[in-house]
């Protein structure tokens, strides 16, 4: 997942999170690393360190264990004797979810509680710069949500279909030129049961 997330119905290339990777991705600098590279393209510990206000030898520290998981890589064409270049080693992370759930509920939870710091993180950031923004951008930014009645089968259809229409869109390039006039624009999907009306699969 990340600012880079999505279902399995993406053809990019990207990552299936195994236990492994869930446990290495549960910590919010991690999976803001991660972001960080994929959006941005490759990054030294420093220059990252200061992007996200910590000191170089925890960035380090974090990147060595994102390597160490698959999720980064050394960008050994930056790099030199001095200072280690870093990449992502992927375009997106998928979360299959329902079995790994069910397997290591932990891990699990760790996970998804650093996606959704992330995800809260980026919405703020956003309203953040909402009264700077140019008109045409403040005109299209969009904090909805809707409460809809569905079962487990629609709901899973909805949110293939929901991926289905954003992937018709541009995906970002960190290495590519970007189109004139475009800016990076954060689309955040959550779908989720409200636990006051479900439990095991059951409405109340």
């Amino acid at each position: 997942m990340t600012e880079d997330s999505g279902w399995k119905h993406s053809d990019d290339p990207h990552v299936v999170i195994t236990a492994k990777g869930m446990r290495a991705m549960a910590h919010p600098v991690r999976m803001q690393l991660v972001g960080l590279l994929r959006k941005h393209g490759p990054s030294t510990a420093t220059k990252l360190a200061a992007q996200l206000g910590l000191n170089s030898g925890a960035t380090s520290y974090h990147l060595r264990q994102l390597a160490a998981a698959g999720f980064v890589e050394e960008d050994r064409e930056r790099g030199n004797a001095r200072e280690r270049w870093w990449r992502s080693a992927q375009r997106l992370t998928v979360w299959t979810g329902d079995e790994m759930a069910d397997e290591e509920p932990d891990a699990a939870v760790g996970f998804l509680r650093s996606v959704l710091a992330a995800h809260t993180l980026t919405g703020q950031r956003a309203l953040d710069a909402f009264e700077t923004m140019p008109r045409e951008w403040r005109r299209v930014t969009d904090f909805s949500d809707l409460i809809l009645q569905l079962t487990p089968a629609e709901t899973e259809r909805l949110a293939g279909e929901l991926w289905e229409v954003v992937g018709r869109y541009r995906r970002i390039d960190a290495e590519g030129p970007a189109p004139e006039g475009s800016e990076q624009v954060s689309v955040i999907l959550h779908v989720l049961p409200d636990p006051s009306t479900t439990t095991e699969g059951e409405t109340r």
